[in-house]
């Protein structure tokens, strides 16, 4: 065997070391296969997981063929591992990733595993090596580079009883932490839609009299749970706010199982994740797993809103207190709202209490008035003043890529960048229309609704057309087609939309279409997610 083949096969090492970051971040995304959403991913961008440059090591057929190339296919397997990497690096650095790769210790067993698969047929070739079928063997390890995707699956698989083992363990100790911390109740938080905003929100505002600890950013898994559990509660904490998140049916069940929650919030519920649930009824009952967790002497919030709610017969004895901005028949209702760019301001009207109460924040949209509603009613019910609760809502934080206000040179963003549903939509489209000036939306659509992605898309469309919005960026020719529909059923001018492929690239048009003042909504989901190439 040959110096230059070995120095082959180290380069090929290194390439895919770094091409797998992908394909473990895309992973780590879609909740390590849960609910068999990083197969959908995989099989829903199909055209650009495998239409791509990696198709080039296909050039090793030749070489199985035509003994002349068999002597210069170490130099051209060289060159193509190179090129692509940099090609790799480069589109990577372009992408601008809301939740980047996070090096948690099962990903770095998923990289030790998913290292051996490849190094297995590596060692092998060793072995058997003759230089007449060297051609053969790039062609070989061309394959399994072009299949990447498909070997990060195998190595989540090959870890499964790994992980269950360190989930035991993990689950174990917390349940152990939780029940030596009798001074502290947990508030569990669940739904289609803003589930995190809520979140935060309710954590600034019991924040205002309570010690309070909220599970970080999306760990709103079993896993999530038991690393805040075990790594950051402490006994001076008075309340535990876990968000829970839900790919199927019981899953909530069993996050209710891990932490045992006194009081739930049930935020709106719809079609997000449809794909994954199968039906809206399996999305409901899931959902309402959480409210038939919670003891007979805990709260369960819900909105009045909602007809979903409203009508789902509750298997549980436990206090219900319901909000609502339309419905006034509810515990805690908000009206007299007024919008403006710079925040929101209205009035609360609670049960039994002829009095109504004036709050402001700096958040926009009305989705972020359900969400203090729910806050305020749980704090009230747990003993806050409503002097307290005001003094709170109105030091509430945007919650980055939930309508949150940025600049970009001179133009001013409304970043609701996180993932996108219906309801969002609309809101989103309500806040865009009452800003000043020139409005641009650059958006991809409404992905993970299943089977009716078309249908909620098309209709995305005809709200934009009747909105005041004067430019429109799709991002995706494929998926936006159905917006585009939408666009023209609503006679929405041609020469003011633009198709691109690329997010990044929304950028520089954005500067190009501005005017002297000028609000751009982005509106979509993860940028990692739905470039097309």
């Amino acid at each position: 065997m040959n110096l230059l083949f070995i120095l082959s096969l180290v380069i090929y090492f290194i390439h895919i070391y770094i091409i797998s970051t992908r394909s473990l971040h895309m992973l780590q995304q879609n909740r390590y296969n849960r609910g068999y959403r990083y197969i959908k991913w995989i099989l829903k961008n199909y055209k650009d997981n495998f239409l791509n440059l990696n198709l080039l090591f296909f050039i090793f057929i030749l070489t199985i063929f035509n003994e002349t190339l068999n002597n210069i296919s170490a130099y051209l397997f060289i060159v193509i591992c190179l090129f692509l990497t940099y090609v790799f690096i480069r589109e990577r650095r372009k992408e601008v990733a809301k939740l980047p790769l996070k090096y948690t210790p099962r990903i770095q067993r998923l990289i030790i595993t998913n290292s051996l698969l490849y190094l297995i047929p590596i060692l092998i070739i060793n072995l058997v090596y003759t230089s007449e079928y060297q051609g053969l063997y790039y062609l070989i390890l061309g394959i399994l580079s072009f299949i990447n995707y498909f070997v990060i699956l195998l190595a989540n698989f090959l870890n499964r009883p790994i992980e269950h083992l360190v989930g035991k363990h993990f689950e174990k100790k917390a349940k152990s932490k939780l029940a030596h911390m009798t001074n502290m109740d947990v508030i569990g938080i669940t739904g289609s839609y803003g589930k995190t905003s809520t979140k935060n929100v309710v954590y600034d505002i019991l924040s205002a009299k309570y010690n309070v600890y909220k599970t970080p950013q999306n760990y709103n898994t079993p896993y999530g749970l038991m690393i805040t559990i075990n790594n950051f509660l402490d006994q001076y904490n008075d309340y535990f706010i876990a968000e829970m998140g839900a790919c199927k049916t019981g899953d909530i069940k069993e996050l209710c199982d891990l932490v045992k929650p006194k009081y739930g919030i049930l935020t709106r519920i719809g079609v997000a994740h449809l794909e994954t649930f199968g039906s809206e009824e399996a999305i409901l009952n899931t959902k309402f797993e959480l409210i038939e967790s919670l003891p007979s002497d805990g709260i369960g919030i819900l909105n009045g809103d909602d007809e979903k709610q409203l009508n789902y017969h509750l298997k549980n004895n436990c206090d219900i207190l319901w909000v609502g901005i339309d419905n006034h028949h509810v515990d805690c209702y908000a009206k007299d709202i007024k919008l403006t760019y710079q925040g929101t301001s209205f009035k609360v009207k609670f049960k039994d209490d002829k009095k109504e109460y004036e709050f402001t924040t700096k958040l926009l949209g009305r989705n972020n008035i359900y969400n203090i509603l729910e806050g305020i009613a749980l704090g009230k019910a747990l003993g806050m003043k409503i002097t307290d609760l005001q003094k709170a809502v109105k030091l509430i934080a945007p919650v980055e890529h939930r309508l949150s206000m940025s600049k970009y040179y001179d133009i001013n963003l409304i970043d609701d960048a996180y993932n996108s549903n219906p309801m969002g939509c609309k809101m989103a489209l309500e806040v865009l229309s009452m800003m000043p000036g020139k409005h641009i939306i650059v958006t991809p659509g409404m992905i993970e609704v299943g089977a009716k992605e078309e249908e909620v898309n098309r209709e995305f469309g005809l709200d934009i057309s009747i909105s005041k919005v004067d430019e429109v960026i799709l991002i995706g020719e494929e998926k936006t087609k159905p917006i585009y529909e939408g666009l023209m059923k609503g006679k929405y001018p041609k020469e003011h939309i633009h198709v691109l492929n690329d997010v990044m690239d929304a950028f520089p048009l954005m500067m190009k279409l501005k005017d002297k003042e000028t609000y751009a909504l982005l509106e979509n989901d993860l940028p990692d997610s739905f470039n097309e190439k």
